[in-house]
């Protein structure tokens, strides 16, 4: 018996070949797989404004446009949930939330002459520049001034809806805070949502300063460090404490400045000058925002207590569109019919999920449930956007 051992089997000078190929394979994969998670959404129609949010700017990060309607389309390219907003000074013309890495969303914006900025991406990034140049429609539109007698009425009850829900949201913040001084864990989370109410009826009016706004209201996800970020304020601060820590530990700094907050703003609700578009395009912006991104995503990451919020966004709502309501045209009667019937859709679809007499943890709300709620948002803003161009002064 031979003691020879087998000699080993050279390899195929093909195999080096055969990696390299395999190796352009994956690439090529990786690069489609790249190109339809950038591609989810379809291109936008010609005419729009193309704006890009990388991890620290916009693309352009300034923007020169004739005054009018516009249609932007934003595309995440950063690899954190983003929000798109359009600032003059201290006041939100428009927004949009929720931005997931990879997506598109759109924007529609009727804008005035001036000089606005917008925001790119996480709270601290540097703002971007937005001019908005005059036209001769835009100068002979503010020539001409809106006609303003019709909503004298329905603007003078809204403020004093404003005023009396700014008073509510600071005795309530009042109780909030006073329950966190004494360590008092499950008083203050009952407390949250009750607190959270009045600020949520007013969210049309309120969201739109800009400055208030990212102090009492801002999430986690648009912050550099997330809930360890210096900017992390507010409710969901205290909402953080209470119920992800359980513990009234290191929020007594954070309930004061909310308190002092919500009280700054029950000032400006009580001075502010309210305009037809406040009543009319507030409330389906107000929906819309809703719809697009905070119904399906969850608010409260914490406490999950979304219905309750969602109840008393839609007191704010239902409000709105009560005082609209008989400013729409005799010959519109089925536009007025059909604001009430999304209205009362909404509140029937919240009232569906009620437990007994309680909102349960939104937790228990399915992917399913939430799109259809948002759905019926939407097609409240949809109505709601039918209205104000009915209505539109001028």
């Amino acid at each position: 018996m031979s003691t020879e051992k087998s000699a080993a089997p050279r390899p195929s000078r093909a195999m080096p070949l055969a990696v390299a190929a395999a190796a352009v394979l994956v690439l090529a994969s990786g690069g489609l797989f790249y190109y339809a998670t950038i591609s989810k959404q379809a291109a936008p129609a010609d005419g729009a404004t193309r704006v890009e949010i990388g991890a620290s700017a916009c693309t352009p990060n300034e923007l020169a446009l004739p005054a009018g309607r516009h249609v932007f389309e934003i595309h995440n390219a950063s690899q954190r949930p983003v929000e798109w907003e359009i600032l003059d000074g201290i006041m939100v013309i428009e927004e949009r939330e929720n931005i997931l890495p990879g997506f598109r969303q759109r924007l529609t914006a009727s804008l005035k002459p001036g000089t606005y900025e917008i925001t790119c991406g996480l709270l601290s990034n540097p703002r971007g520049k937005l001019v908005v140049a005059a036209t001769a429609a835009s100068d002979a539109a503010a020539t001409a001034g809106p006609d303003l007698k019709a909503f004298i009425g329905p603007l003078s009850e809204y403020k004093v809806f404003l005023v009396m829900q700014g008073s509510a949201l600071v005795a309530a913040t009042q109780d909030l805070v006073a329950a966190i001084r004494r360590g008092d864990v499950a008083r203050a989370r009952a407390l949250y949502a009750p607190a959270r109410a009045g600020y949520r009826a007013v969210a049309a009016v309120a969201g739109r300063w800009a400055d208030l706004q990212n102090s009492i209201d801002p999430a986690a996800d648009y912050l550099e460090k997330r809930e360890q970020d210096a900017g992390f304020t507010g409710f969901h601060r205290i909402e953080y404490g209470l119920f992800a820590g359980n513990t009234t530990e290191g929020l007594q700094p954070a309930a004061d400045r909310l308190l002092a907050d919500v009280t700054t703003l029950k000032a400006r609700l009580g001075a502010v000058k309210l305009a037809p578009d406040d009543l009319t395009q507030g409330a389906a912006r107000l929906a819309r925002r809703l719809a697009d991104g905070r119904i399906e995503r969850g608010e409260n990451a914490y406490a999950h207590s979304d219905l309750a919020d969602l109840d008393a966004s839609l007191a704010g709502l239902a409000k709105m569109a009560r005082l609209v309501r008989p400013l729409i045209p005799t010959a519109a009667a089925d536009l007025a019919k059909q604001l009430d019937g999304r209205v009362d859709a909404v509140r029937q679809a919240l009232a569906a999920l009620k437990s007994g007499d309680v909102y349960p943890s939104y937790e228990r709300v399915d992917a399913a449930g939430r799109r259809a709620l948002a759905g019926d948002f939407r097609d409240l803003a949809d109505t709601l956007d039918t209205v104000s161009a009915r209505l539109s002064p001028g």
